[in-house]
């Protein structure tokens, strides 16, 4: 009896349904575009900035296409930064498009990256905090309070995407409120990791304001170690 109530579960029937179509993606890139996505992967994650750009740029027209696409997929994966590619966008597009196509990008891609985790997981998850009184506080607080803490997390630059995601997917906070606090948190972070990578590059014509962007950064992680310190007195 329970191997078929195991079968005829739709919950069961669809996490098989989306895990066969994940690995037949995987499978059918692997055969048709495994040396494009093993050359752009490793660039994007090796540092080599300049190596970064001059390969984007060999696509021509393509490049925003291949480097959004690329932006989703790691960020997707939540495993590896997109540090360099977002230094790359800014270097190849300009600021303001750069700050764009990264942005944009990187909140798809924790979005997908929290769907198929909140998918899988979720139920799991569920049965866990179901023992524990203090992980249903903050279950329910993550519902109520969920868009605001998500949004102000995320604005934190350089901070781990994956941790954050995972949170997310295993929390009561909403699809919507997460998209939303994405959209809001992801535009400020982004946007500076853009302009300081950019900068770094080109450090002799904006060294003003390459440090005062440094600082504006430790400023933002100062007062965020303080408020996690008053949180927790």
């Amino acid at each position: 009896m329970e191997k078929k109530d195991w079968l005829h579960n739709p919950d069961t029937i669809s996490k098989i349904v989306v895990a066969v179509l994940l690995v037949a993606l995987f499978g059918l890139i692997h055969i048709f575009a495994h040396d494009f996505f093993t050359n752009t992967f490793k660039l994007a994650i090796s540092g080599n900035v300049e190596g970064l750009v001059e390969y984007l740029r060999s696509f021509g027209p393509w490049a925003m296409v291949v480097s959004f696409v690329l932006d989703v997929l790691i960020n997707a994966g939540s495993i590896f930064p997109s540090i360099f590619l977002s230094t790359a966008n800014g270097l190849i597009f300009g600021l303001p498009l750069g700050i764009l196509i990264s942005w944009i990008a990187e909140t798809v891609g924790v979005v997908v990256s929290f769907l198929l985790m909140r998918f899988f997981f979720r139920s799991t998850a569920e049965k866990l905090i179901a023992k524990s009184n203090s992980l249903k506080h903050i279950d329910e607080a993550s519902g109520k309070h969920g868009l605001e803490w998500m949004a102000f997390a995320r604005a934190l630059p350089y901070f781990p995407s994956g941790i954050l995601t995972a949170i997310g997917a295993v929390s009561s906070i909403s699809v919507r409120d997460y998209i939303i606090a994405n959209l809001i948190g992801k535009f400020p972070s982004t946007a500076l990791e853009v302009v300081i990578g950019h900068d770094l590059v080109n450090y002799k014509e904006h060294s003003e304001r390459l440090a005062i962007l440094v600082i504006v950064v430790v400023l933002i992680f100062l007062c965020y170690k303080k408020y996690r310190s008053h949180k927790q007195e």
